[in-house]
C-alpha cells in the first residue's frame, strides 16, 4: 500500500475528516486484511487513525526534523503497526500502534540527528530522548537544596538516572550540544587515549550472535516438530498452511478444501496451537522465554 503525503497541511485535512471507527468495525477490517489480505481494509484502518500519527509526529518538531519527514515516518509506523496487528490478542490497534508510530519517529531523528551514528539501542534511545528533561529536573533538585553540582556530578547523576555507561551521558551531551566528536578524539584523561571510534558499534553480525542464533534455531525446530507431532493430521495440514508457508493461505480457502466454515477452521487452528503450547511447555522451561516473545 503507497502512502500518498501530499503536503502536510492537507494530508492534515485529510487525517481530521477521516472516519472513527468503532471498536467492532476496527476488528471487522483488521480480520479482513490479517486473513484475506484486504487493502481496502487496510486502507480504511490506515487512514482513520492518521491523525494519531500525526498527532505524535507534532511532539517531535523540536529536534529539528522537517514536519513532513516526521509524518512520514509516523505514517509508516503505523503501516507496519497494521501489518502486525494481531486481533486475536483482544487490544486496540491505536494502543498496539502508539509503539510502532514512536519506534519509527525516534529511529528517524536519532539517524538524522548526527553524522555520527552511535547506535540505537533502547538505552541510548531513553538518554537521547530524557536527558535534558532528567539534566533540568536534577538541577531544579539540586538548587532547593542549596547544592552545588559540577559537570562532572551532573552527568554521573544522569548516567544513574538513566541507567546507562557515563560515557554514553557525555558523548550524547555533544550530539545533543549540535556538534560531533573526532572520532579519533580521546574520550578522557583516565581512558589512557582511549578514542571514541573505539566505542562505535560494528554493523557486522559478531560470532557470538551467529553461534547464539544457529543454537536457538536448531532447538526451536527440534521444539518445533514435537508440538506438531501432538497433533493430528488435520490440524498439521491447517498450520503448515497458515504459519508456515511463505504464502499464507486465507481461513477461506481452507475452509473450502477442507469442507468446513471460515469459522470452523479458526477454532481448529486455535485449538492446534493450544495442543502445541502444551507440549512445549512440557518440553522446557525455556520454551516459555520464546512464547512470551
Amino acid at each position: 500500500m503507497a502512502f500518498d503525503m501530499g503536503g502536510e497541511h492537507n494530508l492534515s485535512r485529510r487525517a481530521m475528516k477521516a472516519e472513527l471507527l468503532d471498536a467492532e468495525t476496527e476488528l471487522r477490517l483488521a480480520y479482513a486484511w490479517r486473513d484475506e489480505r484486504c487493502e481496502e481494509s487496510l486502507h480504511r484502518l490506515v487512514t482513520a487513525y492518521m491523525r494519531l500519527a500525526i498527532s505524535m509526529a507534532s511532539k517531535f518538531k523540536r529536534y529539528g526534523a522537517p514536519m513532513n519527514d516526521l509524518i512520514q515516518e509516523a505514517g509508516l509506523g503505523l503501516m507496519k503497526a497494521a501489518d502486525k496487528f494481531d486481533p486475536d490478542r483482544g487490544v486496540r490497534f491505536s494502543t498496539y500502534a502508539v509503539w510502532w508510530i514512536k519506534a519509527s519517529i525516534q529511529d528517524h531523528v536519532m539517524r538524522n540527528w548526527s553524522m555520527v551514528r552511535t547506535g540505537s539501542t533502547s538505552s541510548q534511545k531513553s538518554l537521547f530522548f530524557n536527558m535534558r528533561r532528567v539534566q533540568a529536573r536534577l538541577e531544579r533538585e539540586a538548587m532547593k537544596t542549596g547544592e552545588t553540582l559540577d559537570k562532572h556530578q551532573l552527568r554521573q547523576m544522569i548516567a544513574t538516572e538513566v541507567g546507562v555507561p557515563l560515557h554514553d551521558v557525555e558523548m550524547m551531551e555533544g550530539r545533543l550540544a549540535g556538534s560531533d566528536y573526532s572520532l579519533n578524539a580521546t574520550q578522557s584523561a583516565e581512558d589512557e587515549g582511549r578514542e571514541w571510534i573505539d566505542t562505535l558499534e560494528d554493523d557486522g553480525e559478531q560470532a557470538e550472535h551467529i553461534v547464539e542464533h544457529s543454537h536457538d534455531t536448531a532447538q526451536l525446530r527440534e521444539w518445533l516438530i514435537a508440538s506438531m507431532n501432538a497433533l493430528n493430521e488435520r490440524e498439521r495440514f491447517i498450520v503448515r498452511e497458515r504459519k508456515l508457508r511463505e504464502d499464507p493461505r486465507t481461513l477461506e480457502s481452507l475452509g473450502t478444501e477442507l469442507g468446513l466454515s471460515k469459522e470452523r477452521v479458526r477454532q481448529l487452528e486455535a485449538a492446534a496451537f493450544g495442543k502445541m503450547r502444551k507440549t512445549l511447555e512440557a518440553q522446557s522451561k525455556e520454551v516459555r522465554s520464546f512464547l512470551a516473545v
